[in-house]
């Protein structure tokens, strides 16, 4: 479903992502993103599920500048800046006006491992996209691709896997780093990874930050 094939690799079409975060998200794994010259299989995603819904979600309290994109149709790129040093990117699930998502935490990397290498000097290849900020940045994503269609001929490409995963290898929980009740792995046990992927990144409690006066 939400699939075309497109002269060999099967490319995902808009169908796909046009349906609620918590299906996408599982459906995801084993799938390729190809930007910059480097391909990763994602072992790692989060759903989140939008306003009024998911406490977790950047759109929970209402469309903002920042979450216009999560907003708008599915099939979209939503990449934000995170703790003021990284990007992150997401994509945009559900009907339009919904601001579903699902951010892309971590992959391996399948191809373009010189350009990848280039990127990520120093850094273990296990470690070139382990983590949704890794990841962006082993990928070249940043945002200028807030927006970027993702179902289309756009600059970042979607593809599903030649396989499909087995579903007894994914597992689910808590969301990294995300405080309050969207942090609630028994509530909002968002996070969806492959079983025994060495890419998969470490799980970390959010932290409230208490304002300072």
């Amino acid at each position: 479903m939400g699939r075309v094939v497109a002269d060999g690799p099967v490319s995902l079409e808009r169908s796909f992502f046009a349906r609620p975060a918590l299906v996408v998200a599982p459906e995801l794994l084993g799938c390729r993103v190809t930007h910059g010259g480097v391909t990763a299989r994602l072992t790692e995603v989060e759903a989140y599920a939008g306003e009024g819904a998911d406490p977790g979600s950047h759109a929970f309290r209402g469309r903002t500048p920042r979450t216009e994109v999560m907003f708008g149709e599915a099939g979209h790129l939503y990449v934000y800046f995170s703790y003021g040093m990284h990007w992150c990117a997401n994509a945009v699930c559900g009907d339009e006006g919904e601001a579903q998502a699902v951010l892309l935490r971590a992959g391996e990397v399948v191809a373009g491992h010189e350009v990848a290498a280039s990127r990520r000097a120093g850094v273990t290849q296990r470690d070139w996209a382990r983590g949704p900020a890794r990841l962006t940045s082993t990928l070249a994503i940043d945002r200028a691709h807030d927006g970027s269609d993702i179902a289309g001929q756009g600059p970042v490409r979607f593809e599903a896997p030649d396989e499909p995963v087995d579903l007894a290898q994914i597992r689910t929980g808590p969301r990294v780093g995300v405080s309050g009740p969207g942090g609630d792995g028994t509530a909002y046990p968002y996070r969806f990874w492959l079983d025994g992927e060495p890419t998969v990144s470490a799980y970390r409690p959010g932290v409230t930050r208490r304002r300072t006066r």
